[in-house]
């Protein structure tokens, strides 16, 4: 595999094409374009990163429509994860829109859940994660994920961490867009800076997790 050398400007041409056009016939025409301006150098990006966070995942750019009222053939971005434990890494998505970076706990069984509120209601370890999530927040990421309208059952309303409990899966990330050094080398320096940033975050969860199969 060669070595990486940018995210050419012709893999974010794709994807706005693609989100105009999301066929088949139109996939097939430009598929070359997505193996080489795509596929190939976010494959170069994770293979540069892999000793010091992981063999990264690189996810396959067909969608599963099975379940969905949405019936469109193809994602609209090419991501790759590196996993530290289930449903818990560091994340990595280039599409129309450029860059994006992000890291934490982005799926959770029943189990996981549970474990997880149960250290968040924890006053050390709840803690720990407010002060991890303050420093990630300073750093200049954005704390999101999928949370429940109410609390969860069996946590009171008035729990000074009753945001953080109700969280189902709880990330942080940062949209870079395409900045000029998007399509250089460069781009793994600031990939590599952002997971570090995000280390801290990313490790929590792992801790928490440790153990835990299903």
């Amino acid at each position: 595999m060669a070595g990486f050398t940018g995210f050419p400007l012709a893999g974010l041409d794709f994807y706005e094409d693609l989100e105009a056009d999301n066929s088949k016939t139109f996939w097939a025409a430009r598929k070359q374009t997505y193996d080489e301006a795509v596929r190939a150098p976010m494959a170069a990006l994770a293979a540069e990163l892999a000793e010091e966070f992981g063999q990264a995942k690189i996810f396959r750019p067909y969608r599963d429509v099975r379940f969905s009222a949405d019936k469109t053939p193809y994602k609209t971005h090419q991501g790759a994860v590196a996993g530290t434990a289930p449903g818990v890494g560091w994340y990595v998505q280039i599409g129309a829109g450029g860059l994006f970076v992000a890291g934490g706990c982005y799926m959770m069984s029943p189990t996981a859940l549970a474990t997880l509120r149960a250290t968040i209601d924890d006053e050390v370890r709840g803690g720990e994660l407010e002060q991890v999530l303050a420093a990630t927040t300073a750093a200049g990421f954005t704390i999101g994920g999928d949370k429940l309208k109410t609390k969860p059952k069996g946590y009171s309303i008035d729990h000074p961490r009753i945001e953080l409990l109700r969280h189902k899966t709880l990330t942080a990330h940062r949209d870079f867009g395409a900045p000029e050094w998007l399509d250089t080398p460069a781009t793994v320096a600031e990939v590599r800076r952002a997971w570090n940033d995000l280390r801290p975050l990313v490790e929590w969860f792992t801790a928490v997790f440790e153990g835990i199969t299903d």
